[in-house]
């Protein structure tokens, strides 16, 4: 385990001067020192950051990024979009996944992102039926994950049914399960997982669409019971459509029935959440939820805008993903997020308060404080018990020169560049070094041939 001496880190308290980072042989972050020379013969580093959690991910869909940019006949939306997104979901087996998701997970880590939280719905094959080991499709992420290094939760999704009532359709069947079937595949995942301290399952009641009333109470209600504090990630108020499909079949909105529902608490993470009403907002944010944004995937599916200065102004929490994999870059996630609400709003520096001016470093702390909370792991953090899950900058970047304290971290989100990220390490390994992952040529030579395959 490498020790780390930095000439600025951000650390809970602020930015602090020559810090001394002291992983432990299991990964965490033994110690850390402020204030401290260099020891000789010891390399050093000059800005360290906590790693960015990425808490939304279908792994599967970095492959179809781009095919699905063309007119269709009639008005183009995200339902046009899920159609194409499934035909292409059809084709995938456990290799092409593992491919695909190995070459994901390294161009996370070569852009910062040192945890992933992988919404796994595409679990059977694609006529419905389990393969012969049914945890297939989950395992083929968790060995993609291991072998990019990158840290993970892993969120196997419950879909249960094709709309507000409707049964399934034929491009649903494989994401299929029924409750004793979804909790074998939970419990799987968590003796795979067990003693791995880079490693999480939580569970994903994939929507209020997907899972009918009584089997999301069953499902939360049985996840209690295995995991008091596990992450529950569901998606929420997507879409206009959504919204007004759950009003017509319950008289409610969809923030409304979730509360009627279930209990909400720290423990949830709600996907994208963006079209919520003022007493949806103020009941969910006063719960403790995290919403999971995802900016560039919002933006490719025109799906809206979140509502994010009156989260933010009810002390809401939020993380980000990258859910579609348009871009894997957490800066242009959290640019995409500031600069949309100044084109709705017409004013500047939107996320930034009195008590947090800097607009750029309030985004960047509270996705990782966020992130943390969603994923259920000790990260985002450098300091004591927290994993080594640490990025470094080049410091003598020309778009760095007189930055400091916080004015960088407004530098690194509103006016960024992927080629500032130097070095990554992941549970005290060295995963990126000078820019390029230890498995750069590797993953993508099997991901060309994995997409090859699936577009032969």
């Amino acid at each position: 385990m490498g020790v780390i001496h930095a000439r600025k880190a951000l650390l809970p308290g602020g930015w602090a001067d020559d810090v001394l980072v002291l992983p432990d042989a299991a990964g965490a972050i033994a110690s850390v020192e402020a204030g401290v020379p260099a020891p000789p013969g010891l390399e050093q580093v000059g800005l360290l950051l906590p790693g960015v959690p990425d808490v939304h991910s279908h792994a599967f869909q970095r492959a179809m990024a781009g095919l699905a940019e063309q007119l269709p006949e009639g008005e183009a939306s995200f339902w046009t979009w899920r159609g194409v997104m499934y035909a292409f979901a059809g084709r995938m087996t456990p290799e092409t996944v593992r491919a695909i998701a190995t070459q994901l997970y390294v161009e996370m880590l070569e852009a910062g992102y040192t945890t992933v939280g992988e919404f796994h719905y595409l679990h059977h094959r694609a006529d419905g039926r389990p393969h012969d080991d049914p945890a297939a499709m989950a395992l083929a992420h968790l060995e993609a994950a291991r072998e990019a290094g990158i840290g993970i939760t892993m969120l196997p999704s419950l879909y249960m049914a094709g709309g507000f009532g409707a049964p399934p359709d034929p491009g649903q069947r494989r994401f299929l399960h029924d409750l004793d079937a979804y909790f074998r595949l939970v419990t799987r995942l968590q003796a795979e997982t067990a003693g791995r301290p880079d490693e999480r399952v939580g569970i994903a009641p994939h929507s209020l669409r997907a899972v009918p009333p009584e089997a999301l109470r069953s499902a939360t209600d049985n996840w209690r019971s295995l995991d008091p504090q596990g992450p529950i990630h569901l998606h929420l108020a997507e879409q206009v459509r959504e919204v007004r499909e759950c009003m017509e079949a319950t008289g409610r909105r969809p923030g409304e029935l979730l509360l009627d529902l279930v209990e909400i608490d720290e423990r949830w993470t709600l996907i994208h959440a963006t079209h919520l009403d003022d007493a949806e907002l103020l009941a969910l944010a006063g719960r403790g939820a995290v919403a999971g944004l995802c900016p560039t995937t919002e933006g490719n599916l025109g799906d809206g805008l979140f509502r994010l200065p009156d989260w933010l102004e009810a002390a809401g929490r939020i993380a980000i993903g990258t859910d579609s994999h348009v871009v894997i870059d957490p800066c242009e996630e959290l640019r995409w997020l500031e600069y949309g609400q100044r084109t709705h709003t017409l004013r500047r520096t939107v996320a930034a308060s009195a008590t947090a001016p800097h607009t750029g470093a309030r985004l960047f702390k509270a996705v990782l404080e966020g992130g943390r909370q969603s994923m259920g792991r000790p990260i985002g953090r450098i300091e004591p018990g927290s994993r080594a899950d640490l990025v470094v900058l080049d410091h003598d970047h020309p778009r760095l020169t007189t930055r400091d304290g916080d004015a960088l971290l407004d530098s690194l989100v509103l006016a960024p560049g992927r080629d500032l990220v130097r070095h990554v390490m992941v549970g005290g390994v060295w995963q990126v070094r000078d820019g390029r992952h230890r498995r750069h040529d590797q993953a993508a030579h099997d991901y060309r041939n994995a997409v090859r395959e699936l577009v032969a």
